[in-house]
Parts: C-alpha cells; sequence; structure tokens
C-alpha cells in the first residue's frame, strides 16, 4: 500500500506548500515532490492548476501592494530605484515557483506564461501612475526622475536576468525583518 492514502501523497504536499507559500509562511520549495502527469486525472490537475494559480496571483497582488507601498515611501531616487531592484526579487522568487521543476512541463510552461505576461503590465501601471502624479500637479522634475527610474530598473528585467542568492535583495512581499548593520 502506498502513502498516498495515510498523508495525502506528492498532492497534499504541494497543496499544503501552497498555502504556506501565499499567506507568506515559511515554506521550502526544495522540499516538494515531482509530480507526474499520469499520476493523477485530469480533474485532479485542474484541482492542483486552481491551487497554483490562486497561490501565484495572492503572492503577485501581495508583492505589488508592498511595492507601491514602497515606492510612494522612497524619499528620492536612489530609494526608488532600490526598491524596484529589490522587487525584482520577489519576481524571482514567484518565477520560480511557476517554473519548478517538480511541475510537468507543460503546466511549468503556462504558469510562468502566466506570470511573465502580468509583470509587463505592472510596470506600465506603475508609468500611468506617474502620469497621474504629473496630472495632479506634482513637481515635474520629481516625476520625470522617477520615470526615469524606473525605466532604468524596469521590472520586466526579471523576466531576463536570473536572481542570485547573495544575500542583500529580499522579497518586499515577505514580513519585514529587522537588520543590523555592523558600525
Amino acid at each position: 500500500m502506498s502513502g498516498l492514502w495515510g498523508d495525502g501523497g506528492a498532492y497534499q504536499a504541494w497543496v499544503g506548500f501552497l498555502r504556506r507559500w501565499a499567506a507568506l509562511e515559511p515554506a521550502d520549495p526544495a522540499t516538494l515532490p515531482a509530480l507526474v502527469q499520469e499520476q493523477y486525472d485530469a480533474d485532479t490537475w485542474v484541482r492542483l492548476a486552481e491551487h497554483l494559480t490562486t497561490a501565484l496571483d495572492t503572492r503577485l497582488v501581495t508583492w505589488a501592494e508592498s511595492l507601491v507601498r514602497a515606492l510612494d515611501q522612497a524619499r528620492d531616487a536612489f530609494s526608488y530605484g532600490r526598491e524596484l531592484a529589490q522587487a525584482r526579487t520577489g519576481l524571482h522568487t514567484v518565477r520560480a515557483l511557476a517554473a519548478h521543476p517538480g511541475l510537468p512541463e507543460s503546466l511549468r510552461t503556462r504558469l510562468t506564461e502566466l506570470v511573465d505576461r502580468q509583470i509587463p503590465q505592472v510596470q506600465a501601471q506603475l508609468e500611468q501612475n506617474l502620469d497621474h502624479e504629473a496630472r495632479r500637479g506634482a513637481d515635474p522634475r520629481t516625476v520625470e526622475r522617477r520615470r526615469r527610474t524606473l525605466r532604468d530598473n524596469a521590472l520586466t528585467g526579471a523576466l531576463t536576468v536570473r536572481t542570485t542568492q547573495d544575500g542583500w535583495a529580499y522579497d518586499p512581499a515577505a514580513p519585514s525583518r529587522r537588520r543590523i548593520v555592523p558600525g
């Protein structure tokens, strides 16, 4: 007898992980088992795809909300650019789950395309927000500096550049933590 009925098997491992991951709880994608296409019927794959898309969507919404808050609090071009650069780290995290090697290739491809279509939309929305600021009477020089910084640190860079695990960047959707810098 397999462990399928005892612990829920690979499907349950994925569903539990996705719930924790979407809620920004500690969850290590490296521990996820591989899912084999032939292992489940079509209805089960539909349910799993719903869990995956819900988790990805939840994480992307949380990421975007956190980014907007961080950009609103940025007081200069450096801070604004830093927030954009760090936001790409959050995108790498989301894209990595969408392309997880434990998923069948067809599902990985669809999920990655889904995530990748949203990134330019967020970039465009940020540009539109700057247009709205200009129309509301914000200092045109400040708006243009931010626009230049936004373009120089485009979120779409996450689509072509691989992330590194060098420890300086963080996922802006993750809970904040206190950092102690030696002085």
